[in-house]
């Protein structure tokens, strides 16, 4: 079957291509290289895929099921993830500098070394997340789940915190989050 992947806002086309679903069209263009920045990638689903050094800045993927795919490295800044799956998702070292991941699942998933400098975290899930020398200057975290994340070495610097779950009440951090403080926030 033919798919089409068009830009999010000029519907050009960004890439085309023979392929079983819109998932594995995806797959191929990311193996091969392709640049997918702006791509609307609208409830797609990439359960388990291949995206390691993916090229998805500013790509639409609201609703997208993203549930134990292989996201490390990849530039996701500016994405649109709200609502998305990403229970058990590898995005280790990957870019999500100011992108929307509102009340996403992120459950499990591996954000150690991450990016997260202005993104909308809120109502997002990250229990059990982890978070491990990520960066998270001036994120909002508002409404967010941490229980049982690992904040070790995080950076929280300006990060927004109203009724976050998971982290011991009235504790804010500033700047790099201990171990201790880590410990306590799980």
């Amino acid at each position: 079957m033919r798919f089409d992947i068009l830009n999010r806002s000029t519907y050009d086309h960004i890439y085309s291509g023979e392929a079983d679903s819109l998932g594995e069209l995806v797959q191929n263009a990311v193996r091969i290289g392709v640049n997918l920045s702006e791509a609307n990638l609208m409830g797609v689903d990439l359960s388990g895929a291949d995206l390691k050094t993916a090229r998805l800045a500013r790509a639409y993927l609201y609703a997208a099921n993203l549930s134990g795919a292989e996201l490390s490295q990849a530039d996701l800044s500016g994405a649109k993830l709200s609502k998305a799956d990403l229970t058990n998702a590898n995005l280790s070292h990957a870019n999500l500098s100011g992108a929307n991941l509102h009340r996403c699942v992120l459950v499990g998933a591996d954000l150690s070394h991450a990016d997260l400098t202005a993104a909308d975290l809120i109502g997002v899930n990250l229990c059990n997340a982890n978070l491990s020398a990520s960066t998270m200057v001036g994120a909002f975290l508002t409404r967010a789940d941490l229980t049982g994340a690992d904040l070790t070495s995080a950076d929280l610097s300006r990060a927004e915190m109203l009724m976050t779950r998971g982290v011991a009440p009235r504790q804010t951090f500033f700047g790099t989050v201990s171990r201790k403080q880590a410990a306590r926030a799980g």
